[in-house]
């Protein structure tokens, strides 16, 4: 128990020194100080690290999440879904999956005479069914009739590239991003289908999604670039054929349509039932113009995506929010402003660094504070809401408070020290000082006096002066004859004895102090007139040890003139 007690005052006393070297050292220009080193950081971050740019992926998330306002599906997409169900039913007859290649073949064939606009396979077909090469070959011919069916292919990793036999020049619309910076014997490691008929029709593209550094899937490619060549990925290449407007971004930040399960889904054994049977039950013209993409989102196919929405988002449908926000032109905009976003940030620094140097109230100062970052997450939350663009302000956001952090706490440790420092200045000195008293006594029958009010009026008073001073708030629940020192302000200076400048400045001071007092009351109470009283009383004080007795004495002869 002694040693806890023992660590407790020396943390105390610790803390109490700590304050008044800061105090007496740095005063506030250290709010100054830490804004530049903050500038500095800012500085350095914007043009090395990006550290605060790279923090938009969890807000941008959060925000994601909570949209009161998202995109709705394009009713044109529609997912024919190889569901866990389909997989069960098609086993009695087709077996296990994979299934032999003629039964997508007629399930196509008969989707076309329904006249969708696209047929969009989130199935690779990357080797042939040994067991199978005429039902092979059934699939390669409905495939070879049809001018709207569109198959992925893969990017493997880069350091396959050399033992690969496929050049970059001869993928399916593939084309230099410049005229001079390409590779032309470039070769490239990738996942191509196997049939002929989808490599003759070129309507292939990659497949790739784009995980961020968690793993999260946020973007999309439009484009792959390898060796200076644009190589497009399957939406885009679908965009080209249906002539839909590029995006000018190589990948487009994702504008979810909602929850897994948004768009709309069919099961892909009730469907095939339905068309090969000779009694059909849906609508025959169900999938007009419609574009159909067959995936499947069965847990034991892997085809599982973490997302900001769901850690289990079905790879089927991240490809149909790609495809819709190509063929609508609203996927999210980042805007890669960091020059604006570095000025934003110091903006918000030094305007919190001015407010504490200049002395404004602390609860002023939070509420301010609170309500400007309140504003910043207010405005990207409605920017990503009703204008389909995330404006980053994580990065000033954090900085901002980071700042504000470090500027409270010197502020709280500070605050005795400098509230003292008039008292203290004497007691260190060696030499006769000439002390000045004011005390100011709030009327609390004409106005109500709070003491936000008298804190608000300290600091206003502090600003009046030009002389170095401790102006302190005397209030609380004394009872007695402490009552008479209830709503008081005690202005204290101090001056060398022999130096009559010194102590002439200090009397305009006074002057000064009690103008701008009524105009500060003028905005803050009912009752201007008559609304306080006081009295100023000046005395000399020894410097050293006996200081402390000698303002007490002053203090006491400044109450007396109360009753003169």
């Amino acid at each position: 128990m002694k040693i806890k007690i023992r660590l407790s005052s020396y943390i105390r006393s610790l803390r109490a020194s700590s304050g008044y070297w800061l105090a007496r050292n740095l005063k506030k220009t250290f709010y100054l100080y830490l804004a530049a080193a903050f500038t500095v950081v800012a500085l350095v971050d914007t043009a090395v690290f990006l550290f605060s740019t790279d923090m938009r992926s969890e807000a941008f998330d959060a925000m994601v999440q909570y949209r009161i306002n998202p995109a709705k599906p394009d009713k044109d997409i529609v997912i024919i879904n190889i569901d866990e169900a389909s997989l069960n039913e098609m086993a009695k007859d087709s077996g296990r999956w994979p299934w032999p290649r003629r039964v997508l073949g007629s399930f196509i064939e008969q989707l076309e005479k329904q006249h969708p606009k696209a047929v969009v396979l989130d199935i690779m077909f990357s080797s042939p069914d040994v067991l199978n090469p005429q039902s092979d070959a059934y699939f390669n011919d409905v495939i070879a009739k049809t001018d709207n069916t569109y198959f992925p292919m893969l990017r493997m990793e880069s350091s396959h590239d050399e033992q690969s036999s496929v050049m970059v020049k001869d993928l399916p619309e593939s084309m230099p991003l410049s005229d001079d910076a390409f590779k032309a014997d470039a070769r490239i490691s990738v996942v191509l289908p196997y049939f002929p008929a989808i490599l003759k029709s070129g309507r292939i593209g990659m497949q790739n999604v784009v995980l961020d550094t968690d793993g999260i899937v946020r973007s999309y490619p439009v484009y792959l670039a390898e060796y200076g060549w644009q190589i497009p990925s399957l939406p885009a290449r679908l965009g080209q054929s249906l002539g839909w407007k590029q995006p000018e971004t190589q990948n487009m930040l994702l504008n979810w349509r909602g929850m897994p399960y948004s768009y709309h889904y069919v099961s892909f054994a009730d469907v095939y039932k339905d068309v090969m049977a000779k009694d059909k039950q849906r609508p025959q013209d169900e999938f007009k113009d419609k574009i159909i993409l067959i995936g499947s989102t069965a847990p034991n196919l892997f085809n599982l995506h973490a997302t900001p929405l769901d850690q289990a988002y079905p790879g089927v449908e991240v490809l149909a929010t790609a495809i819709d926000n190509y063929k609508n032109s609203d996927s999210f905009k980042f805007p890669e402003a960091r020059y604006w976003y570095l000025l934003f940030t110091l903006l918000i620094i030094w305007m919190t660094a001015w407010a504490f140097y200049r002395g404004k109230e602390n609860d002023k100062i939070d509420k301010l504070f609170g309500l400007s970052q309140a504003l910043i997450v207010v405005f990207s939350f409605i920017s990503i809401n009703f204008a389909n663009t995330y404006i980053n302000l994580v990065g000033p956001l954090m900085l901002g408070i980071s700042y504000f952090t470090v500027a409270r706490l010197y502020a709280v440790t500070t605050s005795s020290a400098m509230q003292q420092n008039v008292v203290r200045t004497s007691s260190s000195s060696a030499v006769e000082l000439h002390a000045t008293l004011m005390l100011i006594r709030f009327d609390t029958k004409l106005n109500v006096i709070s003491t936000t009010l008298l804190d608000r009026l300290c600091v206003g008073l502090r600003s009046f002066g030009a002389v170095e001073t401790s102006v302190e708030v005397i209030a609380g629940s004394q009872k007695g004859v402490w009552e008479l020192l209830e709503k008081t302000i005690a202005i204290s200076w101090l001056a060398d004895s022999a130096d009559e400048q010194a102590q002439q400045d200090i009397r305009d001071d006074v002057d000064r102090m009690l103008v701008g007092l009524s105009k500060l009351l003028a905005r803050n109470v009912l009752h201007v007139e008559g609304a306080f009283s006081h009295v100023v009383h000046h005395g000399n004080i020894s410097g050293g040890d006996t200081a402390g007795s000698g303002w007490r004495k002053l203090f006491a002869e400044a109450m007396l003139k109360y009753d003169k």
